[in-house]
């Protein structure tokens, strides 16, 4: 009998695949290929990666990035690149240097490869989807593990197939595919799935078109997409002088998905998401006409060469609007290099663009903070409330295209029906590797003051009996929990950093959890659906855990901040009744008598509500193995013995 025809995922998972089968739905281990960290999450893996004792990394590449926190506010952040170079040097791993770029538009540079695995400490990996790489986001700690040569465990994927047909209006961009995605999609209810690319579209979409798309799937929720390897994706590997790099990979006829959404690319008109959420999807002509303060270009979703060249081209011999701060940011050095070269850099700060680093900067809040009660039109991929670094500013998110005409006009506008110049792809790409160091495995990591060990936490007792110290609604984000943006510098400092828990949410959090842990009392988290949204920043977990958290309690959690609570000794829990969530209160008691115990042998968990006299169900999706990871206080603990 013929085997049965595959999509992608089966095929690269069947290749990879060390533990479990693949039956959707179900727990595996895979062996990965390549890692990628940055400094934002990279210094607590690197710490994590030291305390696993081992002596060099295994996987085939390992890459450590910085392109988080490159401004030098203080020692913190420089003190954390020394220590990320010389952990780096000492570990067999690569690093690329600051000011090199963006570490997924670098990755897909130079390194990812169709077909292998990428598992990197950052929620955006997947962009390497767009070369047909299998580039999963996760938590710092999973990363260190998969360093370290240990597995990394996931759910199967069910696989949704996007069929695209037919051609792009030419005022319409990659970006408008993905915002049209997410329009389908939404932000929840989409963990367990994959994306994969297919139709006949899909030839006539450069890589960097696919890794805009493949990039803000994260947003989705979705474990990851990808694309096949085809002659674009070979043409694109030739140019950066990596040819032999490529190898096909693509989707059997007749393989098996688990729904198909199909797209017909000719309907299409631009998008926008509007405030504060990314599949907040609306027209651009609906809203064209709104004021803007701010217009940022750049970010791992589009700065590469090809939006720079279009952004360019439409600011050629004109001004921005003189209400309108501009920032370009260039997702690496090459692409830096090659609009030097070519003139497209002199247009744009003719223009009166501000030129940033090449870095995530704006994205994160790290740099270039809208005005207070601003409007910011971003070509990046969140626009979480306070995200920019302003609590009330107002980000939408955009295509290249639509922001730099916007730039222009001083409001948002659409450019539909607008002529839109030719851009032609670059012969050849400029190849120097200079700022990618070489690991030479001599003397140990330097670490600054403010670089602190990892901390260990108590295995699970029997019984947990504890407080609701905190009770949020619905899409609460990894930004909610763990601010970035000026605290990132303490990412090394676990209790300086924890001092920040909940802090745009809740500033009394942090006191009341130290209060409650000083009473023997566990911090119990009760949240509604799709908690744990965006970044892949363990901290988020890490940091609840250091101040006594213990069980979070919620409609939904997401991917990556579930591995993240699981991988730190915090239980997740489901309401089995969503109606539960209304019948607890911050500041109730709660008891789980026999929480241990239940894990292991059944798959849901009594609890109750002394406060309000009230015993309820919940549930839980845990593998044996994770219930014993949680049992021994996390993975540390876990893989120790």
């Amino acid at each position: 009998m013929a085997d049965k025809p595959r999509n992608i995922y089966e095929k690269i998972l069947s290749e990879h695949l060390l533990e479990g089968s693949l039956v959707p739905g179900e727990e595996i281990g895979i062996a990965i290929d390549q890692t990628l960290t940055q400094d934002a999450t990279g210094t607590m893996a690197c710490l994590q990666l030291e305390a696993l004792h081992v002596t060099r990394v295994s996987p085939e590449l390992s890459i450590s990035y910085v392109d988080h926190n490159t401004s030098q506010q203080g020692f913190e952040n420089a003190d954390d690149h020394k220590y990320l170079e010389t952990v780096a040097s000492r570990y067999g791993i690569f690093f690329s240097k600051p000011g090199n770029g963006i570490c997924h538009q670098v990755h897909l540079e130079r390194f990812a490869r169709p077909g292998k695995t990428l598992l990197g400490s950052d929620s955006h990996t997947p962009t390497a989807g767009a070369l047909g790489c299998l580039a999963m986001g996760a938590g710092g700690l999973d990363v260190a593990l998969a360093m370290a040569g240990k597995p990394f465990y996931l759910t199967v994927p069910r696989v949704i197939r996007i069929e695209l047909t037919g051609r792009l209006k030419p005022y319409v961009a990659a970006k408008d595919i993905i915002l049209h995605v997410l329009g389908v999609m939404t932000t929840k209810g989409n963990v367990g799935f994959a994306i994969e690319y297919a139709g006949d579209a899909v030839e006539r979409l450069t890589v960097p078109m696919r890794a805009t798309m493949a990039n803000m799937g994260a947003e989705t929720g979705v474990t990851t997409s990808i694309f096949p390897s085809d002659g674009i994706a070979r043409e694109f590997l030739k140019k950066q002088a990596r040819k032999e790099d490529w190898r096909e990979v693509k989707a059997d006829e007749g393989a098996e998905y688990e729904r198909t959404i199909l797209s017909n690319l000719e309907e299409l008109e631009p998008l926008v998401a509007r405030p504060h959420s990314p599949d907040n999807i609306d027209l651009v002509e609906n809203i064209q006409g709104i004021r803007i303060d701010q217009v940022c270009i750049g970010s791992c979703t589009n700065s590469s060469y090809e939006d720079l060249m279009m952004t360019a081209a439409i600011l050629r011999g004109k001004k921005v609007h003189p209400g309108v701060s501009l920032i370009v940011a260039p997702g690496s050095r090459q692409v830096l290099e090659m609009i030097s070269e070519n003139g497209a850099l002199s247009e744009l700060i003719k223009s009166g663009a501000r030129i940033a680093e090449s870095a995530c900067g704006f994205c994160i809040g790290a740099t270039h903070a809208p005005p207070s009660r601003g409007v910011s039109l971003r070509t990046s991929n969140r626009n979480f409330y306070g995200r920019s670094g302003t609590a009330d500013a107002e980000v939408y998110l955009v295509s290249p295209i639509v922001a730099a005409i916007s730039a222009l006009q001083g409001v948002i506008a659409s450019p539909a029906g607008l002529a839109m110049p030719l851009i032609a792809p670059p012969e050849s790409y400029p190849i120097d590797d200079s700022m990618i160091l070489k690991p030479c495995y001599e003397g140990e990591p330097i670490k600054g003051p403010n670089i602190r060990g990892v901390p260990r936490m108590e295995e699970l007792p029997g019984a947990v009996r504890g407080v609701v110290a905190i009770k949020v609604g619905d899409t609460v984000t990894t930004d909610h929990i763990m601010p970035a943006g000026s605290r990132l510098k303490f990412r090394s400092n676990i209790e300086k950093y924890s001092s920040f828990v909940f802090e745009g949410l809740d500033m009394s959090f942090v006191q009341r959890a130290v209060e409650n842990t000083e009473r023997r009392l566990a911090n119990i988290i009760i949240a509604g659906a799709s908690y744990g949204q965006g970044s892949s920043r363990e901290h988020a977990a890490l940091c609840p855990a250091y101040l006594g958290v213990k069980v979070v309690v919620a409609k939904s959690i997401e991917r990556i901040h579930r591995q993240n609570l699981i991988n730190f000794g915090i239980v997740p829990l489901l309401f089995k009744h969503e109606d539960d969530y209304e019948r607890i209160e911050e500041g109730d008691s709660l008891e789980f008598p026999e929480l241990r115990s239940q894990l292991l042998r059944q798959s849901h968990v009594v609890a109750v509500n002394e406060t309000k006299g009230a015993r309820f169900h919940l549930r839980h999706d845990l593998s044996e193995r994770e219930a014993h990871v949680l049992l021994k206080g996390g993975k540390l603990n876990y893989y120790a013995d």
